[in-house]
């Protein structure tokens, strides 16, 4: 960043922008052009409010917020750190989440169920809601902020994710209702639940190969499955009917994976979803599809 005297906000926003440009970045994780990621990374780092209004961009950044700002510009850039693990934050659905290296960084397309509180796709307010392999907590939590009488299970292997995931809780005021539980799977939990979310790991080691540079930051436990991506989500679908209550239902992301699973279980009547704002890869299946389907998921 070659700034060094103060300047407006906008002036520098459109610095970055260009040089987020010829650098050729890649953007997925929480904004799609470059002067979105500027606008993310500086607003982020320097704690101004999404909120404010046109005139904050006539606001001078000063020489110590350029200082501070610099490295992360440096790390964005050279090292194709994302955004989130430079400012240690992501939103999702709506809510702040604290971000870092021990965890994927939120982008699911469920974000835009939660936000509809699965309109159609639930009964009635789920009362226990498990969040499978958790990784930050921000599916879970996010749906108990919209299900306020709900008890929220967050459950991943991975005890770092867990501690991350605890903090989420804590940032919002959940800790009468959510709890971070270490479990393989379902092996540590006890049903029944009404509604089971899952963004579990479901990529190929070939697709991860093939990933941009800004994912290799990510934690593979919580991007790699072995065949082809489909052996946790499989795990997965032959035990969630021992789980759900009667009523209940499993919405899961398998991404990519999707046409791979459905040709592998062409028998199962899975319910793919479509999302208004973009992202594939989610079906949902209720309790008796999935005890129906079980001679077809051994």
């Amino acid at each position: 960043m070659s700034i060094k005297k103060e300047v407006p906000l906008a002036q520098l926003l459109e610095q970055l922008r260009q040089q987020f440009e010829q650098a050729q970045l890649f953007y997925g994780h929480g904004t799609d052009n470059p002067w979105d990621e500027a606008v993310y990374l500086v607003f982020s780092a320097l704690g101004i409010s999404y909120d404010e209004d046109a005139s904050i961009m006539q606001r001078l950044v000063s020489e110590q917020e350029l200082a501070r700002l610099a490295p992360l510009v440096q790390q964005r850039i050279e090292k194709r750190v994302p955004v989130a693990y430079l400012v240690k934050e992501a939103w999702f659905a709506g809510y702040p989440f604290t971000v870092d290296e021990r965890v994927l960084i939120p982008r699911s397309p469920l974000a835009e169920l939660i936000a509809q509180e699965f309109a159609s796709l639930v009964k009635q307010p789920p009362v226990r809601i498990l969040d499978l392999c958790t990784g930050s907590g921000c599916i879970g939590i996010a749906t108990a902020l919209g299900f306020t009488q709900a008890q929220v299970e967050l459950a991943d292997i991975s005890e770092a994710a867990l501690a991350l995931a605890e903090l989420n809780i804590e940032r919002h005021g959940l800790g009468s209702r959510a709890k971070a539980i270490k479990s393989d799977l379902f092996t540590a939990l006890e049903g029944p639940y009404d509604l089971i979310l899952s963004n579990p790991p479901y990529v190929s080691q070939t697709e991860i190969d093939d990933l941009p540079p800004e994912y290799q930051h990510e934690p593979v436990l919580g991007l790699f499955s072995e065949e082809e991506g489909l052996a946790i989500p499989l795990q997965i679908l032959r035990h969630a009917a021992d789980y759900l209550s009667a009523d209940g239902v499993l919405i899961m992301e398998v991404g990519y994976s999707h046409e791979a699973l459905s040709a592998r279980l062409p028998d199962v009547p899975f319910l793919w979803l479509e999302f208004a704002h973009g992202g594939e890869g989610i079906f949902m299946l209720t309790a008796e599809q999935l005890r129906a389907a079980k001679a077809a998921l051994i």
